[in-house]
């Protein structure tokens, strides 16, 4: 029976080559000297730090742009909140995300089941298995999700004919 996976995985190789790359061009710029503007990545969670919050948006807005250039989704960014690290230092921790969180999870199969297409969808951990009789209702329930879901970065794996 044929079956897709519905993901929201990112590549994580790119969004550490982004960060490196955003770290050398804090360390380059002439209005970064003398301060203690940082990048850092550890596991999913990348740590901005800052003498101020315009600081804090100057160093975001650069590793944004670090991940067009990539070809990453800025949707993969959870941004917290800045918060004062004693003395002059504001810090800010942008979370990256992965995998369907299981209340997306539910709107996305009630999506598919309210639909009316011949799919039927199952949550899998943290993807969504959606399988049909055919190939066609498949590729509509993919444009479905797409059309709906704009808030996530979803991608399709794992089709199987």
């Amino acid at each position: 029976m044929p079956s897709f996976d519905t993901v929201c995985d990112p590549n994580q190789v790119e969004i550490k080559n982004a960060v490196d790359n955003a770290a050398k061009e804090i360390a380059t710029r002439f209005d970064f000297k003398g301060t203690p503007a940082a990048i850092d990545i550890k596991d999913k969670d990348i740590t901005l730090l800052g003498s101020a919050d315009f600081q804090l948006t100057q160093i975001e807005d650069i590793l944004r742009s670090k991940l067009t250039k990539r070809q990453v989704d800025v949707r993969f960014l959870d941004r917290g909140t800045a918060q004062k690290v004693g003395g002059d230092k504001v810090k800010l921790v942008i979370k990256v995300r992965s995998g369907i969180e299981a209340e997306t999870a539910k709107k996305v199969q009630q999506l598919i089941k309210g639909s009316k297409l011949k799919v039927q969808a199952s949550i899998q951990g943290d993807a969504i298995r959606v399988t049909g009789a055919k190939r066609d209702d498949l590729q509509a329930a993919m444009a479905l999700i797409r059309q709906e879901m704009t808030d996530l970065p979803l991608s399709f794996d794992n089709f199987r004919d």
